[in-house]
């Protein structure tokens, strides 16, 4: 598996409603799709999810399933992974944690791919980040961190690419046999 497509892969893409967003149809257990830097991106990637599994015919339980482990996946690439594109300035400058949404016109995108296996979905998304990805201690008062809990819990497994100059891959695979075992 390759952390980011092909360059040739734009001449198969078609237009998504978003209009800064693009996918490269999958009728044959492949489907890819540019994430966008508005603050549709997770609602969008869960739409992509959703309305792809749907046409591979998968059950409702893996698709609501791996629309949640993307969704997930997306908001960490989002929030820890996408770099600027100018300076090295944090990629959400104005939340006082300094994952804000102000400079996210500014920073590279981050990509969904979903693969069909034989027992498993596989979903992907590569963005630009060279940190690797954290599971924080469990804390029921705090507001964030559960994200990767609800990836190991919902996943048959689920990992990264080591990061390089390019950036990382972080993927978990959803069983078509035990959806909706939370």
């Amino acid at each position: 598996m390759t952390a980011h497509p092909a360059e040739t892969v734009h001449d198969a893409l078609r237009e998504e409603p978003c209009e800064d967003s693009w996918w490269m149809p999958g009728p044959d257990d492949f489907a890819a799709c540019a994430l966008s830097s508005s603050a549709r991106t997770v609602a969008e990637a869960r739409r992509f999810t959703r309305a792809t599994l749907g046409n591979w015919r998968l059950c409702a339980g893996v698709t609501e399933d791996a629309a949640l482990v993307v969704s997930e996946l997306v908001s960490n690439a989002l929030r820890h992974g996408v770099r600027a594109e100018e300076g090295g300035a944090p990629a959400f400058p104005d939340a006082p944690d300094g994952h804000g949404r102000g400079a996210l016109a500014r920073c590279r995108p981050a990509w969904l791919a979903l693969t069909r296996q034989e027992s498993t979905v596989l979903c992907a998304v590569s963005d630009a980040g060279t940190g690797t990805p954290v599971v924080r201690p469990r804390d029921p008062m705090a507001e964030s961190g559960r994200g990767l809990h609800l990836v190991d819990r919902l996943s048959e497994a689920w990992g990264w690419t080591p990061p390089d100059g390019s950036g990382k891959t972080v993927w978990a695979t959803v069983s078509l046999r035990d959806a909706g075992r939370m």
